[in-house]
Protein backbone atom coordinates (compact mmCIF):
# COMPACT_ATOMS: atom_id res chain seq x y z
CA UNK A 1 0.00 0.00 0.00
CA UNK A 2 1.47 3.74 -0.21
CA UNK A 3 0.58 6.93 1.86
CA UNK A 4 1.48 10.51 1.27
CA UNK A 5 3.89 11.63 3.89
CA UNK A 6 2.55 14.13 6.38
CA UNK A 7 5.99 14.93 7.37
CA UNK A 8 7.41 15.19 3.82
CA UNK A 9 10.66 15.91 3.83
CA UNK A 10 14.11 17.77 5.17
CA UNK A 11 16.31 20.05 2.73
CA UNK A 12 19.78 19.98 3.77
CA UNK A 13 20.26 23.68 5.28
CA UNK A 14 22.39 26.39 3.30
CA UNK A 15 22.40 25.04 -0.34
CA UNK A 16 22.47 27.59 -3.21
CA UNK A 17 22.67 27.69 -6.79
CA UNK A 18 25.69 28.95 -8.89
CA UNK A 19 26.05 29.93 -11.72
CA UNK A 20 28.35 28.54 -14.42
CA UNK A 21 28.53 30.53 -17.50
CA UNK A 22 25.19 29.52 -18.85
CA UNK A 23 23.87 32.96 -19.51
CA UNK A 24 20.11 34.77 -18.04
CA UNK A 25 17.17 33.76 -19.59
CA UNK A 26 14.45 36.83 -19.93
CA UNK A 27 11.92 34.06 -18.61
CA UNK A 28 9.73 32.80 -15.48
CA UNK A 29 11.30 31.40 -12.86
CA UNK A 30 13.96 28.09 -12.49
CA UNK A 31 12.58 24.95 -11.60
CA UNK A 32 12.67 24.55 -7.81
CA UNK A 33 15.39 21.86 -6.81
CA UNK A 34 13.55 19.30 -6.96
CA UNK A 35 9.63 17.88 -8.07
CA UNK A 36 9.08 17.46 -4.15
CA UNK A 37 8.94 21.19 -4.53
CA UNK A 38 7.10 22.22 -7.91
CA UNK A 39 7.18 20.98 -11.22
CA UNK A 40 6.55 21.98 -14.71
CA UNK A 41 2.90 22.09 -16.39
CA UNK A 42 1.33 23.67 -19.15
CA UNK A 43 -0.64 27.06 -19.12
CA UNK A 44 -4.12 26.38 -19.72
CA UNK A 45 -5.57 26.58 -23.00
CA UNK A 46 -5.98 23.87 -25.79
CA UNK A 47 -3.25 23.27 -28.63
CA UNK A 48 0.40 24.70 -28.49
CA UNK A 49 1.16 25.09 -25.32
CA UNK A 50 3.86 26.94 -23.10
CA UNK A 51 4.86 25.36 -19.99
CA UNK A 52 4.66 27.59 -16.29
CA UNK A 53 6.03 26.48 -12.68
CA UNK A 54 3.37 23.95 -11.16
CA UNK A 55 2.97 22.79 -7.90
CA UNK A 56 4.84 19.91 -6.33
CA UNK A 57 4.76 16.39 -6.57
CA UNK A 58 4.17 14.53 -2.91
CA UNK A 59 6.25 12.24 -0.98
CA UNK A 60 4.60 8.51 -0.56
CA UNK A 61 5.49 5.57 1.40
CA UNK A 62 5.25 2.35 0.11
CA UNK A 63 5.01 -0.49 2.11
CA UNK A 64 4.17 -3.48 -0.53
CA UNK A 65 7.72 -4.89 1.10
CA UNK A 66 7.54 -4.20 4.50
CA UNK A 67 5.89 -2.09 7.42
CA UNK A 68 6.71 1.80 8.06
CA UNK A 69 6.99 2.25 11.47
CA UNK A 70 6.57 6.10 12.46
CA UNK A 71 9.69 5.91 14.84
CA UNK A 72 12.08 5.34 11.83
CA UNK A 73 11.84 9.22 10.86
CA UNK A 74 14.08 9.94 14.10
CA UNK A 75 16.19 6.52 13.91
CA UNK A 76 17.12 6.73 10.28
CA UNK A 77 20.43 6.67 8.89
CA UNK A 78 21.86 7.83 5.42
CA UNK A 79 24.25 5.71 3.76
CA UNK A 80 24.17 6.88 0.46
CA UNK A 81 22.36 9.68 -2.42
CA UNK A 82 22.97 9.35 -5.58
CA UNK A 83 21.71 10.42 -9.13
CA UNK A 84 20.18 8.25 -12.14
CA UNK A 85 20.38 9.45 -15.92
CA UNK A 86 18.60 7.91 -18.21
CA UNK A 87 17.85 7.64 -21.82
CA UNK A 88 20.16 11.09 -22.43
CA UNK A 89 19.70 10.57 -26.33
CA UNK A 90 22.44 12.50 -27.30
CA UNK A 91 21.35 13.02 -31.38
CA UNK A 92 23.30 13.98 -34.01
CA UNK A 93 20.35 15.45 -35.81
CA UNK A 94 21.71 15.67 -39.49
CA UNK A 95 23.57 12.41 -39.59
CA UNK A 96 22.24 10.03 -42.92
CA UNK A 97 21.59 7.35 -40.30
CA UNK A 98 18.16 8.26 -39.48
CA UNK A 99 14.76 7.67 -40.07
CA UNK A 100 13.04 10.53 -39.44
CA UNK A 101 10.28 9.82 -42.00
CA UNK A 102 9.00 6.59 -40.21
CA UNK A 103 8.29 9.36 -37.06
CA UNK A 104 4.36 9.04 -37.99
CA UNK A 105 4.80 5.90 -37.38
CA UNK A 106 7.19 5.37 -34.78
CA UNK A 107 7.71 8.90 -32.86
CA UNK A 108 10.91 8.09 -31.01
CA UNK A 109 12.17 8.04 -34.99
CA UNK A 110 12.29 11.92 -35.43
CA UNK A 111 11.52 14.63 -32.03
CA UNK A 112 11.29 18.51 -32.89
CA UNK A 113 13.43 19.35 -29.91
CA UNK A 114 16.43 17.43 -30.93
CA UNK A 115 19.05 19.64 -32.01
CA UNK A 116 18.94 20.77 -28.73
CA UNK A 117 19.76 17.58 -26.66
CA UNK A 118 23.34 18.35 -25.22
CA UNK A 119 22.86 21.74 -24.25
CA UNK A 120 19.97 20.50 -22.30
CA UNK A 121 21.58 17.60 -20.87
CA UNK A 122 24.39 20.33 -19.89
CA UNK A 123 21.44 21.88 -17.56
CA UNK A 124 20.51 18.76 -16.08
CA UNK A 125 24.34 18.67 -15.11
CA UNK A 126 24.11 21.99 -14.02
CA UNK A 127 20.99 21.00 -11.66
CA UNK A 128 22.82 17.81 -9.83
CA UNK A 129 25.75 20.32 -9.32
CA UNK A 130 23.43 22.69 -7.44
CA UNK A 131 21.48 20.28 -5.24
CA UNK A 132 24.56 18.55 -3.87
CA UNK A 133 23.04 16.59 -1.39
CA UNK A 134 19.86 14.52 -0.94
CA UNK A 135 16.85 16.30 -0.84
CA UNK A 136 15.56 13.95 2.24
CA UNK A 137 18.78 12.68 4.04
CA UNK A 138 20.88 15.64 3.38
CA UNK A 139 23.71 13.19 2.60
CA UNK A 140 25.90 14.33 0.29
CA UNK A 141 25.78 13.11 -3.43
CA UNK A 142 28.17 10.27 -4.09
CA UNK A 143 27.87 9.61 -7.87
CA UNK A 144 25.85 9.70 -10.57
CA UNK A 145 24.69 6.47 -12.93
CA UNK A 146 23.26 6.99 -16.43
CA UNK A 147 21.71 3.65 -17.18
CA UNK A 148 21.75 3.42 -21.20
CA UNK A 149 21.23 4.94 -24.37
CA UNK A 150 23.09 8.44 -24.10
CA UNK A 151 23.66 8.65 -27.38
CA UNK A 152 20.76 8.33 -29.85
CA UNK A 153 22.64 6.28 -32.82
CA UNK A 154 26.40 4.81 -31.27
CA UNK A 155 28.07 7.62 -33.60
CA UNK A 156 31.76 8.63 -31.94
CA UNK A 157 30.38 12.34 -32.44
CA UNK A 158 27.52 11.60 -30.42
CA UNK A 159 29.92 9.78 -27.66
CA UNK A 160 32.35 12.43 -27.65
CA UNK A 161 29.42 15.30 -26.86
CA UNK A 162 28.64 12.46 -23.91
CA UNK A 163 31.52 12.90 -22.59
CA UNK A 164 31.80 16.85 -22.72
CA UNK A 165 28.18 17.21 -21.17
CA UNK A 166 29.35 14.90 -18.54
CA UNK A 167 32.75 15.61 -17.84
CA UNK A 168 32.63 19.50 -18.89
CA UNK A 169 33.68 21.24 -21.82
CA UNK A 170 32.64 23.67 -25.02
CA UNK A 171 30.37 21.42 -27.36
CA UNK A 172 29.11 22.46 -30.50
CA UNK A 173 26.15 19.91 -31.83
CA UNK A 174 27.01 19.90 -35.39
CA UNK A 175 28.38 17.22 -38.01
CA UNK A 176 29.17 17.81 -41.48
CA UNK A 177 29.16 21.64 -43.24
CA UNK A 178 29.20 24.44 -40.39
CA UNK A 179 25.32 24.60 -41.16
CA UNK A 180 22.29 22.57 -40.87
CA UNK A 181 21.55 20.01 -43.10
CA UNK A 182 19.17 17.86 -41.33
CA UNK A 183 15.30 17.44 -42.14
CA UNK A 184 14.16 20.74 -40.58
CA UNK A 185 14.55 22.93 -43.40
CA UNK A 186 14.39 20.70 -45.85
CA UNK A 187 10.90 21.75 -47.51
CA UNK A 188 9.00 18.26 -46.39
CA UNK A 189 5.75 18.77 -44.27
CA UNK A 190 6.22 15.97 -42.40
CA UNK A 191 9.01 18.04 -40.28
CA UNK A 192 8.63 20.82 -38.22
CA UNK A 193 10.72 23.57 -39.74
CA UNK A 194 11.29 26.16 -37.10
CA UNK A 195 12.55 29.01 -39.80
CA UNK A 196 9.19 28.90 -41.16
CA UNK A 197 8.23 29.29 -44.87
CA UNK A 198 6.33 25.70 -45.11
CA UNK A 199 2.77 24.72 -43.23
CA UNK A 200 4.57 21.61 -42.45
CA UNK A 201 2.23 19.38 -40.08
CA UNK A 202 3.66 21.12 -36.80
CA UNK A 203 2.34 24.42 -37.54
CA UNK A 204 -0.88 22.95 -38.07
CA UNK A 205 -0.75 21.60 -34.36
CA UNK A 206 0.78 25.28 -33.42
CA UNK A 207 4.43 25.11 -33.29
CA UNK A 208 5.96 28.44 -33.71
CA UNK A 209 7.97 29.86 -36.28
CA UNK A 210 11.66 30.91 -35.37
CA UNK A 211 13.63 32.20 -37.60
CA UNK A 212 17.36 31.29 -36.75
CA UNK A 213 16.78 28.38 -34.15
CA UNK A 214 18.80 26.12 -36.44
CA UNK A 215 21.61 28.30 -36.77
CA UNK A 216 21.70 29.39 -33.22
CA UNK A 217 21.05 25.09 -31.97
CA UNK A 218 24.60 24.67 -33.75
CA UNK A 219 26.46 27.25 -31.65
CA UNK A 220 29.31 26.45 -29.47
CA UNK A 221 28.31 26.67 -25.69
CA UNK A 222 29.82 24.87 -23.09
CA UNK A 223 28.82 22.50 -19.62
CA UNK A 224 30.20 22.93 -16.41
CA UNK A 225 30.62 18.70 -16.07
CA UNK A 226 29.71 17.03 -13.12
CA UNK A 227 30.94 17.90 -9.70
CA UNK A 228 30.95 14.20 -8.61
CA UNK A 229 32.06 10.81 -10.01
CA UNK A 230 29.69 8.97 -12.67
CA UNK A 231 29.17 5.57 -13.66
CA UNK A 232 28.08 4.34 -17.13
CA UNK A 233 25.80 1.17 -18.32
CA UNK A 234 25.11 0.13 -21.97
CA UNK A 235 21.93 0.89 -23.77
CA UNK A 236 20.55 -0.78 -27.51
CA UNK A 237 20.65 2.94 -28.70
CA UNK A 238 24.77 2.73 -27.82
CA UNK A 239 25.19 -0.33 -29.63
CA UNK A 240 22.69 -0.63 -32.87
CA UNK A 241 21.39 1.39 -35.65
CA UNK A 242 19.02 3.81 -33.77
CA UNK A 243 18.62 0.98 -31.09
CA UNK A 244 17.40 -1.17 -33.06
CA UNK A 245 19.16 -2.95 -36.01
CA UNK A 246 22.32 -4.63 -35.61
CA UNK A 247 24.81 -2.89 -37.70
CA UNK A 248 25.44 -6.90 -39.24
CA UNK A 249 21.85 -6.37 -40.82
CA UNK A 250 22.75 -3.43 -42.65
CA UNK A 251 25.04 -3.84 -46.17
CA UNK A 252 27.51 -0.94 -46.58
CA UNK A 253 26.91 0.60 -42.70
CA UNK A 254 29.75 2.70 -42.20
CA UNK A 255 29.59 3.78 -45.77
CA UNK A 256 25.81 5.23 -44.81
CA UNK A 257 27.12 6.81 -41.53
CA UNK A 258 29.64 8.50 -43.13
CA UNK A 259 28.34 8.99 -46.49
CA UNK A 260 26.45 12.14 -48.07
CA UNK A 261 23.16 10.45 -48.94
CA UNK A 262 20.58 11.30 -46.24
CA UNK A 263 16.90 10.13 -47.04
CA UNK A 264 14.83 12.53 -45.66
CA UNK A 265 11.19 11.08 -47.40
CA UNK A 266 9.71 7.81 -48.51
CA UNK A 267 6.97 5.87 -49.82
CA UNK A 268 4.10 5.47 -47.92
CA UNK A 269 4.20 1.33 -48.16
CA UNK A 270 7.77 0.98 -47.98
CA UNK A 271 7.82 3.31 -44.68
CA UNK A 272 5.57 1.00 -43.03
CA UNK A 273 7.23 -2.41 -44.12
CA UNK A 274 10.49 -0.66 -42.21
CA UNK A 275 8.71 -0.33 -39.15
CA UNK A 276 7.27 -3.37 -39.28
CA UNK A 277 10.94 -4.61 -39.62
CA UNK A 278 12.07 -2.74 -37.10
CA UNK A 279 9.41 -3.78 -34.77
CA UNK A 280 10.55 -7.62 -35.68
CA UNK A 281 7.41 -8.23 -36.99
CA UNK A 282 8.92 -8.74 -40.60
CA UNK A 283 11.83 -10.77 -41.85
CA UNK A 284 14.80 -7.54 -41.51
CA UNK A 285 16.28 -6.52 -44.50
CA UNK A 286 18.90 -4.20 -44.75
CA UNK A 287 18.98 -3.26 -47.95
CA UNK A 288 15.29 -2.16 -47.59
CA UNK A 289 16.62 0.35 -45.42
CA UNK A 290 19.29 1.82 -48.07
CA UNK A 291 17.27 1.38 -51.19
CA UNK A 292 13.90 1.83 -52.60
CA UNK A 293 11.76 4.70 -53.51
CA UNK A 294 12.84 7.72 -51.31
CA UNK A 295 13.79 11.47 -51.75
CA UNK A 296 17.46 11.98 -50.98
CA UNK A 297 19.44 15.40 -50.18
CA UNK A 298 22.96 16.07 -50.23
CA UNK A 299 24.76 16.34 -46.63
CA UNK A 300 28.13 17.06 -45.91
CA UNK A 301 30.21 13.63 -45.05
CA UNK A 302 31.79 13.53 -41.78
CA UNK A 303 33.77 10.49 -40.54
CA UNK A 304 32.86 11.71 -36.57
CA UNK A 305 29.54 9.78 -37.63
CA UNK A 306 31.42 6.72 -37.71
CA UNK A 307 29.07 3.62 -35.59
CA UNK A 308 31.13 2.71 -32.67
CA UNK A 309 30.98 -1.12 -31.13
CA UNK A 310 30.92 -2.26 -27.46
CA UNK A 311 34.70 -2.45 -27.21
CA UNK A 312 35.05 0.88 -28.66
CA UNK A 313 32.47 2.38 -26.13
CA UNK A 314 34.14 0.81 -23.36
CA UNK A 315 37.33 2.14 -24.20
CA UNK A 316 36.52 5.60 -24.93
CA UNK A 317 35.35 5.71 -21.05
CA UNK A 318 38.90 3.91 -19.98
CA UNK A 319 40.49 6.53 -21.59
CA UNK A 320 42.64 9.21 -19.83
CA UNK A 321 40.89 11.54 -21.78
CA UNK A 322 37.14 10.97 -20.80
CA UNK A 323 38.32 10.91 -16.76
CA UNK A 324 36.72 14.31 -16.11
CA UNK A 325 35.17 13.76 -11.75
CA UNK A 326 36.31 9.99 -11.85
CA UNK A 327 36.50 7.32 -11.54
CA UNK A 328 39.25 6.16 -14.78
CA UNK A 329 37.00 3.84 -16.62
CA UNK A 330 33.54 5.24 -15.28
CA UNK A 331 33.28 1.67 -13.60
CA UNK A 332 34.55 -0.26 -16.57
CA UNK A 333 37.89 -2.04 -15.65
CA UNK A 334 41.18 -1.85 -18.44
CA UNK A 335 42.14 -5.48 -17.14
CA UNK A 336 38.70 -7.18 -17.22
CA UNK A 337 37.01 -4.90 -20.26
CA UNK A 338 33.40 -6.37 -20.62
CA UNK A 339 30.65 -4.49 -20.23
CA UNK A 340 29.48 -5.57 -16.69
CA UNK A 341 30.61 -4.78 -13.64
CA UNK A 342 31.02 -4.12 -10.22
CA UNK A 343 31.62 -0.85 -7.45
CA UNK A 344 31.39 0.37 -4.18
CA UNK A 345 28.25 2.27 -3.19
CA UNK A 346 29.48 2.33 0.42
CA UNK A 347 30.44 0.30 2.61
CA UNK A 348 28.05 -2.89 2.92
CA UNK A 349 27.13 -1.75 -0.27
CA UNK A 350 27.59 -3.00 -3.92
CA UNK A 351 26.88 -1.20 -7.18
CA UNK A 352 26.33 -4.39 -9.86
CA UNK A 353 26.40 -2.63 -13.73
CA UNK A 354 24.61 -5.23 -16.07
CA UNK A 355 24.72 -5.27 -20.07
CA UNK A 356 20.76 -6.02 -20.66
CA UNK A 357 21.67 -5.09 -24.36
CA UNK A 358 21.03 -7.66 -27.26
CA UNK A 359 22.17 -6.73 -30.84
CA UNK A 360 20.17 -9.43 -32.80
CA UNK A 361 16.96 -8.24 -30.29
CA UNK A 362 16.07 -5.13 -31.39
CA UNK A 363 15.37 -2.42 -28.90
CA UNK A 364 14.41 -5.17 -26.50
CA UNK A 365 17.23 -6.99 -24.07
CA UNK A 366 18.27 -10.00 -22.12
CA UNK A 367 21.17 -11.21 -20.33
CA UNK A 368 23.74 -13.58 -21.89
CA UNK A 369 24.40 -16.89 -19.88
CA UNK A 370 27.74 -16.34 -18.75
CA UNK A 371 26.70 -12.77 -17.63
CA UNK A 372 23.89 -14.03 -15.88
CA UNK A 373 26.16 -16.97 -13.83
CA UNK A 374 28.45 -14.11 -13.05
CA UNK A 375 25.81 -11.91 -11.46
CA UNK A 376 24.46 -15.22 -9.59
CA UNK A 377 28.49 -15.65 -8.48
CA UNK A 378 28.39 -11.98 -7.58
CA UNK A 379 25.82 -12.16 -5.25
CA UNK A 380 26.55 -15.82 -3.86
CA UNK A 381 29.63 -14.35 -2.57
CA UNK A 382 28.18 -11.52 -0.85
CA UNK A 383 25.41 -13.49 0.71
CA UNK A 384 25.35 -15.56 4.27
CA UNK A 385 22.52 -17.08 3.32
CA UNK A 386 20.34 -17.56 0.14
CA UNK A 387 18.41 -20.03 -1.84
CA UNK A 388 19.76 -22.32 -4.73
CA UNK A 389 18.57 -23.09 -8.09
CA UNK A 390 17.02 -25.89 -6.71
CA UNK A 391 14.98 -23.95 -3.87
CA UNK A 392 17.26 -25.00 -0.78
CA UNK A 393 18.42 -22.99 1.67
CA UNK A 394 22.63 -22.30 1.71
CA UNK A 395 24.23 -20.87 4.54
CA UNK A 396 27.95 -19.12 4.39
CA UNK A 397 30.22 -17.90 6.99
CA UNK A 398 29.87 -14.74 5.58
CA UNK A 399 28.98 -11.23 6.14
CA UNK A 400 25.99 -9.97 3.92
CA UNK A 401 26.95 -7.66 1.55
CA UNK A 402 23.23 -5.53 0.22
CA UNK A 403 23.18 -4.58 -3.64
CA UNK A 404 21.87 -2.27 -6.24
CA UNK A 405 21.54 -3.43 -9.74
CA UNK A 406 21.74 -1.27 -12.71
CA UNK A 407 20.57 -2.20 -16.51
CA UNK A 408 19.11 -0.10 -18.90
CA UNK A 409 16.20 -2.34 -19.72
CA UNK A 410 13.44 -3.18 -17.64
CA UNK A 411 12.61 -6.83 -16.25
CA UNK A 412 9.91 -6.90 -18.35
CA UNK A 413 11.86 -5.44 -21.59
CA UNK A 414 14.23 -8.59 -21.44
CA UNK A 415 12.40 -10.57 -23.64
CA UNK A 416 14.88 -11.11 -26.36
CA UNK A 417 16.29 -14.71 -26.32
CA UNK A 418 17.62 -15.18 -29.54
CA UNK A 419 21.48 -15.63 -30.03
CA UNK A 420 23.59 -11.66 -29.57
CA UNK A 421 25.44 -11.22 -32.80
CA UNK A 422 28.61 -10.40 -30.00
CA UNK A 423 28.74 -14.03 -28.57
CA UNK A 424 26.50 -16.22 -31.43
CA UNK A 425 26.38 -19.27 -29.58
CA UNK A 426 25.58 -18.24 -26.11
CA UNK A 427 21.84 -18.67 -24.68
CA UNK A 428 19.99 -15.73 -23.55
CA UNK A 429 18.10 -14.94 -20.10
CA UNK A 430 15.14 -13.02 -19.84
CA UNK A 431 14.06 -10.11 -17.74
CA UNK A 432 12.08 -12.52 -15.59
CA UNK A 433 14.68 -14.97 -15.27
CA UNK A 434 16.78 -12.50 -13.79
CA UNK A 435 14.04 -11.37 -11.23
CA UNK A 436 13.88 -15.26 -10.04
CA UNK A 437 17.49 -14.74 -9.55
CA UNK A 438 17.37 -11.68 -7.35
CA UNK A 439 14.24 -13.21 -5.62
CA UNK A 440 16.90 -16.12 -4.01
CA UNK A 441 18.60 -13.83 -2.06
CA UNK A 442 17.77 -11.70 0.99
CA UNK A 443 19.94 -8.70 0.26
CA UNK A 444 19.20 -6.96 -2.96
CA UNK A 445 18.04 -3.80 -2.55
CA UNK A 446 16.87 -2.46 -6.16
CA UNK A 447 17.70 -2.87 -9.73
CA UNK A 448 17.48 1.06 -11.21
CA UNK A 449 17.06 0.79 -14.98
CA UNK A 450 15.27 2.91 -17.92
CA UNK A 451 14.47 2.34 -21.34
CA UNK A 452 10.58 2.49 -21.70
CA UNK A 453 10.98 6.47 -21.20
CA UNK A 454 8.32 5.78 -18.33
CA UNK A 455 8.44 6.48 -14.50
CA UNK A 456 7.45 3.27 -12.70
CA UNK A 457 8.12 1.91 -9.25
CA UNK A 458 7.63 -2.42 -9.04
CA UNK A 459 8.29 -4.04 -5.81
CA UNK A 460 8.76 -7.99 -6.53
CA UNK A 461 7.96 -9.70 -3.27
CA UNK A 462 9.00 -13.44 -2.28
CA UNK A 463 7.85 -16.34 -0.04
CA UNK A 464 10.17 -14.69 2.63
CA UNK A 465 9.72 -11.19 2.84
CA UNK A 466 13.65 -10.09 3.09
CA UNK A 467 14.18 -12.02 -0.68
CA UNK A 468 11.72 -8.92 -2.33
CA UNK A 469 13.34 -6.13 -3.83
CA UNK A 470 12.46 -2.69 -5.60
CA UNK A 471 12.33 -2.47 -9.62
CA UNK A 472 13.05 1.58 -10.04
CA UNK A 473 12.32 2.89 -13.81
CA UNK A 474 12.47 6.18 -15.07
CA UNK A 475 11.35 8.50 -17.57
CA UNK A 476 13.96 9.65 -20.36
CA UNK A 477 15.65 12.75 -20.33
CA UNK A 478 14.49 13.06 -24.39
CA UNK A 479 11.35 12.87 -23.91
CA UNK A 480 8.68 15.05 -21.65
CA UNK A 481 8.87 14.93 -18.52
CA UNK A 482 12.39 14.86 -19.22
CA UNK A 483 13.50 13.84 -15.52
CA UNK A 484 16.27 12.39 -13.60
CA UNK A 485 16.12 10.60 -10.18
CA UNK A 486 17.73 10.86 -6.88
CA UNK A 487 18.04 7.52 -5.09
CA UNK A 488 18.91 7.36 -1.26
CA UNK A 489 19.25 4.71 1.06
CA UNK A 490 19.22 4.81 4.63
CA UNK A 491 19.02 2.24 7.81
CA UNK A 492 15.91 2.89 10.25
CA UNK A 493 17.47 0.96 12.60
CA UNK A 494 13.84 -1.15 13.19
CA UNK A 495 15.01 -4.18 10.71
CA UNK A 496 14.22 -1.83 7.43
CA UNK A 497 15.50 -0.19 4.92
CA UNK A 498 14.26 3.18 3.09
CA UNK A 499 14.94 4.07 -0.35
CA UNK A 500 13.90 7.50 -1.37
CA UNK A 501 13.25 8.30 -4.76
CA UNK A 502 13.05 12.26 -5.50
CA UNK A 503 12.79 12.93 -9.44
CA UNK A 504 14.25 16.58 -10.50
CA UNK A 505 14.22 18.56 -13.73
CA UNK A 506 16.90 20.50 -15.78
CA UNK A 507 17.59 24.14 -14.16
CA UNK A 508 16.40 25.78 -17.25
CA UNK A 509 13.21 28.08 -16.74
CA UNK A 510 10.01 26.64 -17.95
CA UNK A 511 9.63 29.73 -20.19
CA UNK A 512 11.78 31.94 -22.14
CA UNK A 513 11.20 34.55 -24.41
CA UNK A 514 11.28 33.31 -28.11
CA UNK A 515 13.98 35.78 -29.27
CA UNK A 516 15.99 34.57 -26.23
CA UNK A 517 18.71 32.70 -27.57
CA UNK A 518 20.92 31.89 -24.20
CA UNK A 519 21.89 28.74 -23.31
CA UNK A 520 19.02 28.55 -20.49
CA UNK A 521 16.80 29.89 -23.15
CA UNK A 522 17.18 27.06 -25.45
CA UNK A 523 17.25 24.51 -22.86
CA UNK A 524 14.08 25.87 -21.81
CA UNK A 525 12.66 26.01 -25.22
CA UNK A 526 13.78 21.91 -25.32
CA UNK A 527 11.89 21.09 -23.00
CA UNK A 528 8.71 23.37 -24.04
CA UNK A 529 8.70 21.27 -27.31
CA UNK A 530 9.11 17.54 -26.09
CA UNK A 531 5.66 18.61 -24.31
CA UNK A 532 4.02 19.62 -27.14
CA UNK A 533 5.66 17.05 -29.67
CA UNK A 534 2.25 15.07 -31.08
CA UNK A 535 3.66 12.08 -30.14
CA UNK A 536 4.23 12.52 -26.47
CA UNK A 537 2.68 10.24 -23.91
CA UNK A 538 1.55 12.04 -20.55
CA UNK A 539 1.33 8.84 -18.81
CA UNK A 540 5.14 8.18 -18.69
CA UNK A 541 5.27 10.80 -16.06
CA UNK A 542 3.70 7.72 -13.75
CA UNK A 543 1.17 8.30 -11.13
CA UNK A 544 1.85 9.93 -7.57
CA UNK A 545 3.62 6.28 -6.42
CA UNK A 546 5.69 5.82 -9.14
CA UNK A 547 7.68 9.37 -8.44
CA UNK A 548 8.31 11.09 -5.39
CA UNK A 549 8.61 8.03 -2.71
CA UNK A 550 10.09 6.29 0.30
CA UNK A 551 10.69 2.38 -0.17
CA UNK A 552 10.48 -0.05 2.46
CA UNK A 553 11.58 -3.23 2.84
CA UNK A 554 13.19 -5.03 5.80
CA UNK A 555 17.27 -5.24 5.96
CA UNK A 556 19.85 -3.69 8.02
CA UNK A 557 22.78 -1.85 6.62
CA UNK A 558 26.35 -1.62 8.20
CA UNK A 559 27.33 1.31 9.49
Amino acid sequence: MADVSRRGFMLAAGITGMALGFGSASASARPARTTLEGAAQPAAGEGYRRLIAGPGWPQVVRTELAPADPGRLDRRTPVTAFTQFTDLHVTDAQSPARFEYLHPLAGGAFRPQETLGALSAAHLVQRVNELRTGPVTGRPMDFMITTGDSTDNHEFAELDWYFAVLNGGRIAQNTGAAHYEGVQDSGDPLYWHPEGGIEDRFRELGFPVLPGLLTDALRPFASPGLDIPWYAVFGNHDNSVMGTLADQAIPRVNEWYTGDRKIIGRDEREAREITEMMRGTREASGRMVLDGNTIVRTVTPDERRHPFTTEQFIAAHLDEANTGPGPVGHGFDADDPAPHYTFRIAPGVTGIAMDSTNTAGLAEGSLGLSQYRWLEEVLTRGSSGYYDEAGRKQVQHVTDEMFVLFSHHTSDTMTALWPDFRSPGEARVSGAGVVRLLQRFPNVLAWVNGHTHRNTITPHGADEPERGFWEINTASHVDFPQLARVIEIADNHDGTVSLFTTLIEADSPYQADYDDRSPAALAALYRELSFNDPHTDLSQLGDHTDRNTELLLPGRLPH
